[in-house]
């Protein structure tokens, strides 16, 4: 049994191609951010149960903007830019994983794993 709990940037679905590209966005854990679903399943996958994701902070198209500076403007940025608004967040990822969710083969409890030779 045990808990997880995690401060991280996630999406709210893909970003596009030319944003995850971009080295500022990268080193500022965005273009490599887990969509929400995904995270969630791979907790699941993992045996946690009850996982929440508490959005902290939304980024807007003008916080991603800002991130973005030197990628150019126009009329393409400005389409990519609001695909993502409020797409991206940094949240507290919470999940629990029950004892029983251990394979009897690891939990210290299994018959013969506790025993001390003399």
């Amino acid at each position: 049994g045990g808990r997880f709990a995690v401060a991280d940037v996630v999406t709210r679905g893909a970003l596009p191609a030319e944003l995850q590209a971009s080295v500022v966005l990268w080193t500022g854990c965005v273009a490599g951010a887990l969509d929400v679903d995904d995270y969630v399943a791979r907790l699941e996958r993992q045996g946690f149960v009850g996982a929440e994701v508490e959005p902290t902070r939304i980024y807007t198209a003008e916080d991603i903007r800002g991130f973005i500076s030197s990628a150019g403007a126009g009329a393409e940025m400005e389409s990519l830019l609001a695909s993502v608004d409020g797409r991206v967040l940094s949240a507290f990822i919470r999940a629990t994983k029950p004892k029983s969710a251990l394979p009897v083969a690891e939990s210290c409890c299994a018959p013969g794993c506790c025993q001390v030779s003399a």
